[in-house]
């Protein structure tokens, strides 16, 4: 029980620093992330297909996760952990935490260059966040799981197959409506292969934290 405990503790605290990366990429207001890409499309796609006013963007976003959950369930459930479900829920409220914190002193109206390091700078701290969520080994968000069953099937480097379904999600998100700006290039093109530099570093982060623990 107490390695399960320790197993949440770790996940969210990587979960906090991913949603503060992904907080800042937002408040850049460069562009949306790959996967919201592929949200924006669908959400506009539908909402226009069926009509339906109570459609938003945050229920297709939960719809889609979800569908990934089922699908995984359906072919390997082993990828479906409490922390898959503890990225879905909390994640919204974390980033809404961080904007209420930094949203006066980042924003639109800041000089392009320091929206564009902002950018980087949530990037890569969103990867490092992510990292520590993977390998925390208590699940991850199901959009990162896109990548990760696929990299694990296919025995191939995580960063590589990260960059490839983020083009996916931004392409599909695109020719359904989504809005692709720089700062959607330089998160397909940056985060899969930061990430992909601290996966090891972050495994020997958590078991270092474990062991400390005394689990």
């Amino acid at each position: 029980m107490k390695k399960v405990i320790v197993k949440v503790l770790i996940l969210f605290i990587g979960l906090t620093i991913a949603h503060l990366g992904v907080t800042l990429f937002l408040l850049a207001d460069l562009g949306a992330d790959p996967f919201n890409v592929l949200i924006q499309g669908l959400f506009r796609t539908l909402s226009v297909a069926s009509g339906w006013e109570v459609l938003t963007h945050g229920y297709t976003h939960v719809a889609v996760s979800l569908l990934i959950i089922l699908v995984l369930l359906f072919t390997d459930r082993s990828y479906v952990k409490i922390g898959t479900v503890i990225c879905m829920v909390c994640g919204g409220p974390i980033i809404d935490f961080f904007t209420l914190i930094l949203g006066g002193m980042i924003h639109s109206g800041n000089p392009f260059a320091v929206r564009i390091i902002v950018l980087a700078l949530g990037c890569v701290i969103l990867a490092f966040g992510m990292t520590i969520v993977i390998k925390s080994d208590c699940g991850t968000g199901p959009n990162d799981l896109v990548a990760i069953v696929i990299s694990d099937k296919i025995k191939k480097p995580f960063g590589i197959v990260r960059i490839v379904v983020d083009v996916c999600f931004v392409l599909f998100g695109f020719f359904l409506g989504g809005i692709v700006g720089i700062g959607t290039l330089i998160c397909a093109g940056l985060v899969g292969p930061v990430a992909g530099i601290f996966l090891p570093r972050s495994e020997k982060l958590v078991h270092g934290i474990m062991k400390k623990c005394g689990v």
